[in-house]
C-alpha cells in the first residue's frame, strides 16, 4: 500500500545514513544551476532527446507512405513475422523538472529516451512472452536495460495453467492502494513521473492456477525474495530519522538484502470465486516486508523482517457502480509483541471503495483506507525519546476523476491521496492526448504537501515535479 511502502514513513525503524558525501556544494545546493539556467538546460536536453527519438523511429519504425495507404512493415517487424512472433512496443521521450528547490537532488526529476519491445509467440506446446525496456537515464547518467517479462505459459490440463519466469503479478481490489497485493512495486518510478505501468515491478516466479467447480486457486512462488524498488535517496529525497531531516543522494539508505535462493523465498495464495455479480477472494502471503521494515544495528543497515499476511476481499455491483472492500492482517513475525522499536509492529489494514460513471465519459472513484498499528501501547513505550510517533490509526482517502474529451482522444485525470491523520496530500493530475493511432502526448505532475517533514507524503514535498512525455507506439 502507498504510504506503507517502507522505510521512509515509519520512524520506529531507526535507519542510519548510508553513503556519505563530503562535497558541501551538494549539501547546500551550490552545485545546482540557477532555476532560469536549469530551465534552459532542460529545454535543450529535451530537444536533443526528442530529436534522437524521431531519428530512431524514422530508421526502425514502420513507414507510412500516405494517409490512406497501409503502413509498410519495418525490417524488425518483417524479421519477427518470419518467426511467427508478434512484435509491438514504443519509443518514448520523457522529461520532468522539480517545481521546488531540493538541495539534496538534481533539478531534473526525470530525463529519459526509452525503447520498449514486446514479443509474443504462440506455439502448440505453450506461449512465450518477452518484454523489456532499454533507456538512457539522463538523471543518473547511465544506460539501463529492464527486463519486464520473460515467461512461458502452458496449460497442461483443462483445469490448470502454469506461468514460469519473469512476470508482472497483481491481486486485490484497491485502486493504487495495495493490501493483499504483496508483489513488488516501483515507488521511485511512480513518484518521478514514469507511466503508471511501471509502478508494478516484475517478479521472478512460478504461478500455477487451478480452476475448479467450486472455486479457483492461484499459487505464486518466488524462489528468491523480490523487494519493492523503494525510495532510498538516489533520486528522491526522503525523511531520515537519524538525521532528523530530509536526505537524498548525499545520504542514501544502506540496506541488507535478502538473496538466499530457495531459502529466503516467498509464497502467495489467492482462492476466489464468483457469486452472482460479486467476486469473493481469500489471500495468504508468507515472505518479508516488501520495503525495509526494520533495522539491523550490528550491520548498520535497514532490513526486510519476516512477514505473513492473511486477507480477504469482495468486489461487485453496488447500485449504478462498482464497490469493493478489502482487509489484511499483517503478522510481523520478528516483532509479534510489538516491543522492538527497530522492527515494524503487526497491523490491520482496511479498505472500502466505490466507482461510478457520473456523467457522459466522466467517471469518479473514491476509497477510504485505514492502517491500524497493533500492540500500540508497546509501540509507544518502545520509542526512543524525541522520535516522532505514528498514530494508532492512519486514515487515507483517495479520489479519482477521469474525463474523456475530443472523441475520447483526450484523457484528463486527477488522482488524489489525502491523509487527515498525517495532514499530508499527494496529487497526480495527468492529461493524455492521442494524436494518432501511434502518437500520444502526455503532461502530468506529482504534487506533495505536508505539515510535517516526517510523514509519508510530507517528506516528498521537495520532490514535487511536472513532466512531459511523447510516445510513438508500433
Amino acid at each position: 500500500m502507498i504510504g506503507a511502502a517502507g522505510q521512509t514513513r515509519n520512524p520506529k525503524c531507526e535507519y542510519r545514513p548510508g553513503k556519505q558525501r563530503s562535497d558541501s556544494t551538494v549539501q547546500n545546493g551550490g552545485s545546482h544551476p540557477p532555476k532560469a539556467e536549469s530551465a534552459i538546460l532542460t529545454f535543450a536536453s529535451c530537444s536533443l532527446i526528442l530529436g534522437f527519438q524521431v531519428l530512431f523511429a524514422a530508421v526502425c519504425c514502420p513507414v507510412v507512405a500516405a494517409q490512406d495507404e497501409e503502413p509498410k512493415p519495418g525490417p524488425i517487424k518483417e524479421f519477427f513475422d518470419k518467426l511467427d512472433t508478434e512484435y509491438h512496443g514504443f519509443y518514448e521521450a520523457r522529461a520532468g523538472y522539480r517545481l521546488q528547490n531540493d538541495p539534496h537532488e538534481k533539478d531534473m526529476s526525470i530525463l529519459e529516451a526509452r525503447y520498449q519491445f514486446d514479443l509474443f509467440s504462440m506455439r502448440d506446446w505453450g506461449d512465450v512472452k518477452v518484454k523489456g525496456d532499454l533507456y538512457g537515464d539522463g538523471v543518473e547518467e547511465k544506460g539501463v536495460f529492464d527486463l519486464r517479462e520473460a515467461n512461458l505459459f502452458m496449460r497442461p490440463t483443462d483445469t490448470m495453467d502454469v506461468k514460469l519466469g519473469r512476470q508482472v503479478l497483481t491481486w486485490g481490489t484497491g485502486d493504487l492502494i495495495f493490501i493483499n497485493d504483496l508483489f513488488p512495486k516501483d515507488w521511485q518510478s511512480f513518484f518521478v513521473g514514469r507511466d503508471t505501468e511501471y509502478l508494478k515491478a516484475p517478479s521472478d516466479a512460478v504461478k500455477v492456477s487451478f480452476f475448479m467447480d467450486w472455486a479457483n486457486l492461484d499459487v505464486a512462488y518466488t524462489p528468491e525474495f523480490d523487494s519493492d524498488r523503494f525510495i532510498s535517496g538516489e533520486r528522491l529525497s526522503y525523511w531520515n530519522p537519524v538525521l532528523g531531516d530530509r536526505a537524498g543522494e548525499d545520504n542514501t539508505l544502506s540496506v541488507e538484502r535478502r538473496r538466499e535462493f530457495l531459502e529466503e523465498d516467498e509464497l502467495a495464495l489467492r482462492l476466489y470465486r464468483n457469486i452472482r455479480n460479486y467476486e469473493l477472494a481469500l489471500y495468504g502471503y508468507w515472505g518479508y516486508w516488501k520495503s525495509p521494515g526494520g533495522f539491523n544495528d550490528a550491520m548498520n543497515a535497514a532490513v526486510f523482517p519476516e512477514l505473513y499476511v492473511y486477507g480477504a476481499s469482495v468486489r461487485g455491483t453496488v447500485g449504478k457502480g462498482i464497490g469493493n472492500a478489502e482487509i489484511g492482517y499483517y503478522d510481523s513475525i520478528d516483532d509479534r509483541d510489538g516491543d522492538d522499536f527497530l522492527i515494524n509492529n503487526s497491523e490491520l489494514r482496511y479498505l472500502v471503495g466505490y466507482t461510478q460513471e457520473i456523467g457522459r465519459d466522466f467517471t469518479a472513484g473514491v476509497q477510504y483506507y485505514i492502517e491500524q498499528i497493533l500492540d500500540y501501547g508497546d509501540y509507544e513505550d518502545s520509542q526512543p525519546a524525541g522520535m516522532p510517533k505514528r498514530d494508532e490509526f492512519r486514515h487515507l482517502t483517495t479520489l479519482r476523476l477521469t474525463k474523456l474529451l475530443m472523441n475520447q482522444n483526450l484523457n484528463l485525470s486527477l488522482f488524489t491521496y489525502y491523509c487527515p491523520s498525517d495532514e499530508d496530500v499527494y496529487l497526480r493530475p495527468i492529461a493524455n492526448y492521442k494524436a494518432s493511432d501511434h502518437l500520444t502526448v502526455e503532461v502530468g505532475s506529482n504534487v506533495f504537501f505536508g505539515d510535517e517533514a516526517y510523514t509519508f507524503f510530507g517528506q516528498f514535498e521537495d520532490n514535487t515535479n511536472a513532466y512531459l512525455a511523447v510516445r510513438y507506439s508500433f
